[in-house]
């Protein structure tokens, strides 16, 4: 049986063909996102097509992982990173031209299940996902099941309100978490810290403060640039506050941190976790949460959709 996992992005398209129970990807194949329903229907059946040719056999289903609400009939309803395609039937439009089952979620629904299906979240029955990249994107294991809410759109915890009447989130929403605890979040925070005089290396890495980036962060922090570190944990204190809400609502066994900004490693994950510690009522009475690192990186949503799309195969 031949499965293939797609993460779909506001910039990229990423196609991954597996076997089932497999996080080895047989073969990869990239492309742009564009912002008309059609064309990135025209753009999933092109990959689609190219990784068959690379594999030399058909494919058995398919697993989109969209970064959008996916309600459970496969109707994207709203990508704010993929401005142009609005109630679009999705899942519909790419049956009727490849012809096999197809299953859509929400990207980080699917990489919530590749990491509790394979990765960090494997064993524990409650656990939840937290994607940290250009945006926050969330997902729930509960009882070892995958948690998708009424309508399918469980895990827009980016979104919650942490500061009323903070400055306005790209959404017109002022005060989200993810305008803080993003990747767009530490670009903004290494700035004013740049603009401050607190890590000259940034400037001279990115050269002016208005062109430093995320990356930039995760560039020093690479060459061991000694500064990087109070930055990156002055950081985890705002990915810490929504995380807090989270352990409120959920309780999970484990909090799994993914997304683009894993890349930060242990002076993210255990600062993250140091702070949620002293953030929660009561910690010194309830079991630690410990937060690990997602081991699937980049592939999560890809591996995940495609897990799921072997789900439908059997009935799941």
């Amino acid at each position: 049986m031949l499965t293939i996992g797609f993460d779909v992005g506001g910039t990229n398209v990423r196609g991954v063909a597996l076997r089932p129970g497999s996080t080895e990807p047989l073969a990869i194949r990239r492309s742009r996102t564009r912002p008309d329903g059609d064309v990135l229907v025209d753009t999933i059946v092109e990959v689609t097509r190219l990784l068959i040719d690379d594999i030399g056999e058909p494919v058995d289903a398919i697993g989109l992982g969209m970064a959008a609400l996916m309600d459970q009939s496969g109707v994207l309803r709203y990508a704010p990173n993929i401005p142009g395609v609005v109630d679009y039937p999705l899942v519909e439009r790419v049956v009727e031209q490849l012809d096999v089952p197809v299953v859509a979620e929400n990207d980080a629904t699917a990489a919530t299940w590749a990491e509790a299906q394979f990765g960090a979240g494997k064993g524990h029955r409650d656990m939840a996902f937290v994607a940290l990249g250009t945006g926050i994107g969330t997902g729930f294991v509960l009882d070892g099941r995958l948690h998708r809410g009424a309508n399918g759109y469980a895990g827009e915890s980016g979104h919650i309100t942490i500061q009323r009447d903070g400055p306005q989130h790209i959404t017109g929403a002022n005060g989200p978490w993810e305008y803080y605890a993003s990747g767009n979040g530490l670009g903004r925070l290494a700035r004013k810290w740049a603009a401050e005089g607190r890590i000259d290396a940034l400037i001279d890495r990115a050269g002016s403060v208005a062109d430093i980036r995320g990356e930039h962060v995760n560039e020093l922090l690479d060459d061991g640039e000694p500064a990087i570190i109070p930055l990156i944990a002055r950081f985890a204190r705002d990915v810490s506050v929504g995380m807090a809400d989270l352990v409120y609502v959920l309780d999970p066994e484990v909090i799994v941190l993914g997304g683009g900004l894993v890349g930060l490693g242990e002076p993210l994950r255990a600062n993250v976790e140091r702070h949620l510690a002293s953030r929660l009522l009561g910690a010194e009475h309830r079991p630690k949460v410990p937060v690990k690192m997602a081991e699937l990186g980049s592939f999560a949503g890809a591996i995940g959709s495609a897990a799921l799309a072997v789900a439908l195969l059997e009935g799941g």
